[in-house]
C-alpha cells in the first residue's frame, strides 16, 4: 500500500490536505520577502538618518533612521510575503463579491420583510433572468467568463513552463463576446507569446471551447496578451429574413420553368462561328511625270519615313 506524500499547505507539512499554495511558490515568496525587508530597511534607514542628521546630532539621526527603516522594511516584507495569498484572492474576487452581495441581500430581506415577501423577491430575482431569453443568455455568458478565468489558471499550472519562482501569469479580466469570451492576461518572466502559440489546442480543450486565439493586447508590452476563446461561429449561423413576413399568403405563385442542366456536349448543337475576311482593295498605279519618271517624294511634315522608298 503506497503512502501519500506530504504536501505543503501555506508552507507547512500536512498529510491529506489540499495544497493551496505550492511549496515552490512558498519558498520563493519567503526568499523575496527577506530581500525586500533588507533592502527597504537599509535604504529607507540611511536616507532617513542623513536627513535627520541635518537637524539633530548624527547619533540621534542614526537612531531615527533605524526607527523608521525597520517598520518600512517589515511592511515591505509583509506585502511580498502575502502576495501569493493576495493573488489567490484576486482569482476568486468575482465569486467572493457575488457571494457576499447575495448573502447580505438575503440577510437584509429576511430581517426586514416577512417570509412571503422574501420568497417573492427571490422568485423575481431568480425567475426573471431565467425566463427572459436575452437576460438568460447574458447571465450564461458572464458565468462562462468566470469559468474561463479558472480554466486558464489550470492550464498555466499544469503544462505551461513557469519561471524559477513558480509564479503563474496574472489573469486580469474577462468579458463575453459574440463568439465566446475574451480574457486579458499579464505574463510573468519565463513565458512568452511563442510558448503559448504551440499549446492553443490544449488550452481550447481545457476551456471546453472549439478554438483559442492569442495575440498582443498592447504593441509596447509583450507581456500583455489577449485570449479569444471561441465556442460558436456567428458567420455560419442561420439568420431569419424579415422579408418573409412582408409576403401575404394570398399572393399568386409564379411558375418558373425548371432549368435544364446539360449532362453531355453535342457538337451538332454548337454553331460554327462565321469569320469575315477583310476585302483587299485594288492597288492604284503609281503616278508618273510627263517625261515618264516618278515624281520626287514629298517629305513627311512630322519627319517620318519616306513612303516612296517602299513602292
Amino acid at each position: 500500500m503506497s503512502k501519500s506524500s506530504p504536501r505543503r499547505s501555506f508552507g507547512r507539512k500536512s498529510t491529506g490536505t489540499v495544497t493551496v499554495i505550492e511549496a515552490k511558490v512558498h519558498r520563493s515568496s519567503a526568499r523575496n520577502a527577506r530581500m525586500a525587508f533588507i533592502l527597504a530597511a537599509v535604504i529607507i534607514g540611511i536616507l532617513t538618518a542623513v536627513v535627520a542628521a541635518s537637524y539633530v546630532h548624527p547619533i540621534i539621526g542614526l537612531f531615527i533612521g533605524v526607527a523608521v527603516g525597520v517598520p518600512c522594511g517589515f511592511l515591505a516584507w509583509l506585502l511580498v510575503r502575502v502576495w501569493p495569498v493576495l493573488r489567490l484572492l484576486w482569482w476568486w474576487t468575482p465569486e467572493i463579491v457575488l457571494s457576499t452581495l447575495l448573502l447580505a441581500g438575503w440577510v437584509q430581506l429576511a430581517t426586514h420583510t416577512s417570509a412571503l415577501v422574501t420568497l417573492a423577491v427571490v422568485a423575481v430575482v431568480l425567475g426573471v433572468p431565467a425566463a427572459v431569453p436575452v437576460s438568460r443568455r447574458q447571465v450564461v455568458a458572464w458565468v462562462w467568463c468566470l469559468i474561463v478565468r479558472h480554466r486558464l489558471r489550470v492550464c498555466f499550472a499544469q503544462f505551461i513552463v513557469a519561471n524559477q519562482s513558480g509564479s503563474l501569469p496574472l489573469i486580469l479580466w474577462a468579458r463575453p463576446t459574440p463568439v465566446g469570451e475574451r480574457v486579458w492576461v499579464y505574463l510573468r518572466p519565463g513565458l512568452s507569446l511563442a510558448d503559448l502559440e504551440g499549446r492553443l489546442d490544449k488550452i481550447a480543450v481545457t476551456c471546453h471551447a472549439s478554438s483559442v486565439l492569442v495575440e498582443r493586447a498592447a504593441d509596447g508590452n509583450a507581456a500583455y496578451l489577449r485570449f479569444d476563446i471561441k465556442r460558436r461561429e456567428v458567420l455560419t449561423a442561420t439568420v431569419t429574413s424579415p422579408l418573409a413576413d412582408v409576403i401575404t399568403s394570398d399572393a399568386p405563385a409564379t411558375d418558373r420553368p425548371t432549368p435544364v442542366v446539360p449532362t453531355a456536349l453535342d457538337l451538332s448543337d454548337v454553331q460554327a462561328p462565321t469569320i469575315a475576311l477583310p476585302v483587299q482593295q485594288p492597288r492604284k498605279p503609281a503616278a508618273t511625270s510627263a517625261n515618264g519618271s516618278k515624281p520626287a517624294a514629298t517629305p513627311s511634315p512630322e519627319g517620318g519615313d519616306d513612303l516612296s522608298d517602299w513602292i
